[in-house]
């Protein structure tokens, strides 16, 4: 990909806390989604929307935010998502969660591949490691 990915959420009523300001766990919910659609335009066939898949995936093993201004009702947030390090069996997806100019929080996630069928960790196939190092670098560039 050569154009950063970006993801975008329109914040629902319901998205909001008692402070009336997106729920903290809705913070994470929209990494996931972002996340998910990163991948799919990133590596179709390990996607999580494919069942075709077969036994390799994805752990979802860490997540770490750091939350920087409120978000509120009907604001369209923006989710980029870039890969960052890569290791033998995992990576990371960096985010970074904007609403216009201001940003509201950022972090990343490790994914870590794994064998469902052998319920274990497993080593990134080949051709997606290198995909995911040439993202990297792009990212990193």
């Amino acid at each position: 990909m050569s154009e950063p990915f970006v993801h975008r959420e329109r914040v629902r009523f319901g998205d909001l806390d008692a402070m009336r300001h997106l729920n903290n766990v809705v913070y994470l919910r929209y990494f996931e989604s972002a996340r998910i659609a990163f991948m799919s335009q990133l590596s179709p066939g390990h996607s999580p929307a494919n069942p075709e898949r077969g036994d390799f995936g994805f752990i979802f093993a860490e997540c770490h935010i750091n939350y920087r201004s409120p978000v509120h009702f009907d604001e369209e947030v923006e989710v980029r998502c870039s890969v960052g390090e890569v290791r033998r069996s995992a990576f990371r997806i960096d985010f970074r969660m904007e609403v216009g100019d201001r940003l509201c929080a950022e972090g990343y996630g490790w994914l870590v591949g794994f064998d469902y069928g052998a319920e274990r960790a497993m080593q990134l196939p080949g051709e997606l490691r290198a995909r995911l190092e040439a993202e990297a670098q792009t990212a990193a560039g």
